[in-house]
C-alpha cells in the first residue's frame, strides 16, 4: 500500500449531512461560542504563523462581515461546528487576526486537516458566488440546507442547485525507464508535469485518460491503473490520478494545449531538470511514486 497523503484530501470534517436540514440546530450552532468560522476573501484563506496555521474565528469576530442568509455549514471540525464565510470587500479584512493567502501556498504549509478544511470552505464560497442567479430562469437564488444548495426564488421555477465538482484525469505515462511529461505556456521556466485534462460527457475515466494523452502528445496507452484522487479547489476540480503504459513513442503536439512534451528518464528527473510539479499537487505524487519504483521505496508527500 502506498504511504502518502494528497494535499487537501482526507475525511477530517464530519460533514453531518443530516444536520443541514435542521434550521433550529444550525441557528443554535451559528450563535454558539463553540463554533468556528473560516473566512474566505478574494479566493484566499486566513492564516497566521510561524509555523503557519489556519486562523479560525468566532462569530463575534466575523459578525460585521457576515449575512445570515449566506450561512455555509461545513460540518464538525475537531469536534466543533465549522462554517465558511465569504467576505466581499475591496480591501483585505480581519488583518488583526492574520493574513490572507492563496491555497496554492497554504496547502503546502498547513496541517493536513486544516488544508482540507480551508479547501472545502473556499470551494463552497466560490460556488455560491457563481450561483447567485438561476441557470434555468435567471432569477435570484437563495442558499438552503446550511449553504449546501441554492434554490431559485421565483415561485414558478424553484429550481434547486447543488454544488458540483469537475472531474479531471491526471496520468503518469511510462515506457520502461522513461516517463512522459509536458509543459504549458506561461509555466515557470523548466517546469514539466504529468498529462491532465477534464473528463467529457459520456466518457469513462479510462477513456478520458486515453483521449487526453493521445490528443496532447500523440501517445497511445494501455494498462491504465487508478492511483489516487485529490480535491483541487481552483475552483472546483477533482483530480483523478492514474498510471499508464505507453504503446507508442513518437511525440506530436496534436491539439496545441502543450508548449512542449518530452520523455524523461529517472536519472534526468533526479538531476534537477526538468523542474518537477509542486509538492502539494497529485502530479508530484505521481512522479515521486514512479521514481521510487526503481528502488521499491515509498515516501510521504
Amino acid at each position: 500500500m502506498k504511504n502518502f497523503h494528497n494535499t487537501f484530501a482526507g475525511a477530517f470534517v464530519d460533514r453531518l449531512g443530516e444536520r443541514r436540514q435542521d434550521a433550529a440546530w444550525l441557528q443554535e450552532s451559528l450563535e454558539s461560542s463553540e463554533s468556528v468560522f473560516v473566512p474566505v476573501w478574494d479566493g484566499k484563506c486566513l492564516a497566521r504563523g510561524e509555523p503557519w496555521a489556519a486562523k479560525l474565528l468566532q462569530h463575534s469576530d466575523i459578525d460585521p462581515h457576515f449575512a445570515q442568509q449566506d450561512l455555509i455549514f461545513l460540518g464538525f471540525f475537531r469536534e466543533r461546528p465549522a462554517f465558511a464565510v465569504g467576505i466581499d470587500s475591496p480591501e483585505a479584512p480581519l488583518t488583526k487576526f492574520g493574513e490572507f493567502h492563496d491555497l496554492r501556498y497554504l496547502g503546502g504549509v498547513l496541517a493536513a486537516d486544516e488544508a482540507n478544511l480551508v479547501a472545502h470552505a473556499r470551494a463552497l464560497v466560490i460556488w455560491h458566488q457563481m450561483q447567485k442567479y438561476c441557470g434555468q430562469c435567471g432569477h435570484e437564488t437563495t442558499a438552503e440546507l446550511g449553504g449546501n444548495s441554492r434554490v431559485c426564488n421565483r415561485d414558478s421555477c424553484g429550481k434547486q442547485t447543488f454544488p458540483r465538482v469537475d472531474p479531471a484525469i491526471i496520468v503518469i505515462v511510462s515506457s520502461g525507464d522513461r516517463c512522459l511529461l509536458g509543459r504549458q505556456t506561461g509555466w515557470p521556466e523548466g517546469r514539466y508535469s504529468t498529462i491532465a485534462g477534464f473528463v467529457e460527457p459520456g466518457e469513462s475515466l479510462e477513456d478520458a485518460v486515453r483521449r487526453e494523452v493521445r490528443e496532447e502528445t500523440n501517445i497511445e496507452v494501455r494498462n491504465i491503473r487508478y492511483h489516487s484522487s485529490q480535491p483541487w479547489p481552483f475552483p472546483s476540480a477533482l483530480m483523478l490520478g492514474f498510471e499508464a503504459e505507453a504503446t507508442s513513442s513518437e511525440i506530436r503536439l496534436v491539439d496545441n494545449e502543450l508548449e512542449d512534451a518530452q520523455w524523461f528518464t529517472r536519472k534526468q528527473l533526479q538531476s534537477g531538470f526538468p523542474k518537477l510539479p509542486y509538492r502539494l499537487s497529485i502530479a508530484r505524487q505521481l512522479v515521486d511514486d514512479w521514481l521510487n519504483l526503481e528502488t521499491g521505496t515509498t515516501e510521504d508527500q
